[in-house]
């Protein structure tokens, strides 16, 4: 009798590990195809023409034409709106021409000066166009703010509005089509060119309404003070871009909830492991279109080097179905045993060094 009561609780024990860890494994087996689905919905609906380098050479073209289109605009009709928005298309072609370059920089293959490729230039194609839009903003200011002080009447708005909806047209058709490719490539040169149409197209907007104001109204100043609001507006997000691509070339860890979903992989495969394993030192960064993560795995010393090298294999492999072009490096090392850097710096911790 004792007998058979310990050996149906053993068994029950049994049946609710094995549960337990199917559950995890089901969560995380759909947490892992999610980012692969999206992945492959996402880039079902972009064409295979619409590659990073195509789109940027159709953004320089569109870039020419909106010039054109631009200054024809602000020649017929004398509105500064007009001009802030024509001189803010010369930032749009500079910037394209850059983050076209950056884009074939970035494609190179790693070589031995760069093991770990070149994927970070196009950071820089971000940081540049934010740079540019800063600039742009502080002339259309320096404009805006002279007009203002002598306003002038407008003139032939109806050629003036045609000219820049056309060309708002373009390039809001063309940003569309370069978000969603650059969220199917993760490319940040790409996503850095399409929010600049954007805002050049609220711009656009902007000025269209202050000439139509000034005109409507007689306040020829009107046209000037929407130029001004303009330029605030495209300031704000050039310093938002050359922020965000700072942060990208400090190494700046994965978003949280990638991180969460990787960490949830490793406590899968501890626990499978009846906590016979563990990992730690989990660091990460990104880089381009391309993620990293470094960490570490605990084995007993009493494992074989052919069974905790296939256990790695199994890991890395899961956490690159997880998360999109990321690249694990898994360490080996036996249980209780920490690498010379993390004794150091454990030591030094101790001590209330200074790191």
């Amino acid at each position: 009798s004792r007998i058979f009561t310990e050996w149906l609780l053993w068994n029950y024990r049994r049946n609710v590990r094995v549960a337990t860890h199917c559950s995890m494994l089901a969560i995380i087996t759909s947490m892992s195809k999610a980012p692969e689905t999206s992945q492959s919905a996402a880039a079902a609906s972009v064409p295979e023409w619409m590659t990073p380098t195509t789109l940027l050479r159709v953004s320089v073209g569109v870039a020419v034409l909106t010039i054109v289109l631009k200054t024809a605009a602000w020649w017929v009709t004398g509105s500064v709106g007009m001009l802030s928005d024509a001189l803010e298309s010369f930032v749009n072609l500079a910037g394209a021409v850059f983050a076209l370059a950056m884009v074939t920089i970035a494609s190179r293959p790693a070589d031995d000066d760069h093991p770990y490729g070149h994927h970070k230039a196009e950071f820089f194609s971000s940081g540049f166009e934010g740079i540019l839009i800063i600039g742009a903003s502080i002339a259309i200011l320096w404009a805006s703010v002279s007009r203002l002080m002598n306003p002038q009447a407008i003139e032939q708005i109806g050629w003036g509005a045609v000219l820049l909806v056309l060309s708002s047209v373009c390039n809001g058709v063309l940003a569309w089509y370069m978000l969603r490719a650059a969220r199917v490539h993760h490319s940040k040169a790409l996503e850095g060119d399409a929010r600049h149409l954007f805002t050049d197209v609220w711009t656009s907007a902007g000025v269209l309404i202050g000439m139509v104001g000034a005109v409507l109204t007689g306040w020829h100043w009107l046209d000037a003070v929407v130029a001004i609001l303009v330029a605030l507006n495209i300031l704000r997000e050039g310093w938002s871009m050359l922020w965000e691509s700072s942060q990208a070339l400090m190494d700046e860890t994965l978003p949280p909830e990638q991180l969460q979903r990787m960490q949830l992989i490793l406590d899968e495969h501890s626990a499978r492991n009846h906590g016979a394993i563990h990992f730690d030192s989990l660091i990460s960064r990104r880089a381009g279109s391309r993620n990293f993560a470094d960490l570490h795995m605990h084995v007993p010393a009493e494992w074989t080097l052919g069974r905790a090298a296939q256990l790695r294999t199994d890991v890395e492999t899961a956490l690159m179905q997880a998360v999109p072009n990321l690249r694990a490096i898994i360490e080996i090392l036996p249980l209780g045993q920490d690498t010379a850097l993390e004794t150091a710096e454990a030591i030094k911790e101790k001590e209330g060094s200074p790191q």
